[in-house]
């Protein structure tokens, strides 16, 4: 059995690196941007924008690397990307191996479902975590030259860490609607829908007066109290696990209780 959680990991191996790297790249590109933004080089393109959706986006303090990090690199760009890692890993570690019949083979050995759950789940663990390393790895490397000295290596492992649990948690959602039907197609367009959604919640709850929302959307507990400014927000991140494990055990009880598609 614990040949399950590695075999996993080996055979991402090379989507995995891709997806780590490039999450890190791409974050390390855009963090660099910040000291033309802070001289002031996007100010009149910002104005132009709505009041609504500056506040949407988070883009009244870009001045700041907190502001700036917070609104594009960690509250756009790197989220999406891990997020899209997330909800296809857990998509194809029930319902994608199901379709194509390698689960047949897996189950017929002497592997329980529930383990067989737990250790795919690890192994998508293990991937956000390592994902949300090199972004912080990556952050570290571009502080100085990009000027960021103002958040600490503290504050950007707070921010990497609500990363991470972010990831998880989207790949846990498909994870459990892969394990209750069985189809790709349903793990994937379910878990898309629902992070679609919960983002939208997030960033125009509370210009259409439904604030309520906000609570009701995994983003709002990775990003809304500012761990670049005031580091491990501890009770967002219990949330952000609490709902991970609610949905592993959704995953697990589903897997156990229903036959494969054939």
């Amino acid at each position: 059995m614990s040949d399950v959680m590695s075999k996993t990991l080996w055979d991402g191996r090379r989507g995995l690196a891709g997806f780590a790297v490039g999450t890190a790249a791409v974050g390390a590109m855009y963090a660099g941007f910040y000291p033309q933004v802070a001289d002031g080089a996007m100010g009149q393109a910002v104005q132009g924008f709505s009041p609504g959706l500056r506040e949407a986006l988070r883009m009244d303090d870009l001045a700041s690397a907190a502001g700036y990090l917070g609104s594009s690199v960690f509250g756009i760009i790197i989220p999406l990307i891990a997020v899209i890692y997330g909800v296809s890993v857990g998509t194809r570690a029930i319902a994608g191996d199901e379709e194509s019949g390698y689960l047949d083979l897996l189950v017929a050995h002497p592997v329980s479902r529930t383990c067989l759950v737990l250790h795919r789940f690890a192994a998508l663990a293990a991937g956000g975590a390592m994902i949300a390393g090199v972004v912080w790895l990556a952050m570290l490397a571009v502080r100085p030259g990009a000027r960021l000295q103002s958040i600490s290596p503290a504050e950007f492992a707070a921010q990497c860490a609500a990363l991470a649990l972010l990831t998880i948690l989207f790949g846990a959602i498909a994870l459990a609607i892969g394990a209750l039907t069985g189809s790709r197609s349903a793990a994937l367009g379910g878990s898309a829908a629902v992070a679609v959604l919960s983002y939208a919640a997030h960033t125009v709850a509370g210009q259409i007066g439904a604030d309520v929302l906000q609570y009701l959307s995994p983003f709002h507990y990775y990003i809304a109290a500012e761990p670049l400014r005031y580091g491990f927000q501890w009770p967002d991140l219990g949330i952000l696990a609490g709902g991970t494990a609610l949905f592993l055990g959704l995953a697990v009880a589903a897997f156990n209780r229903r036959d494969l598609n054939s």
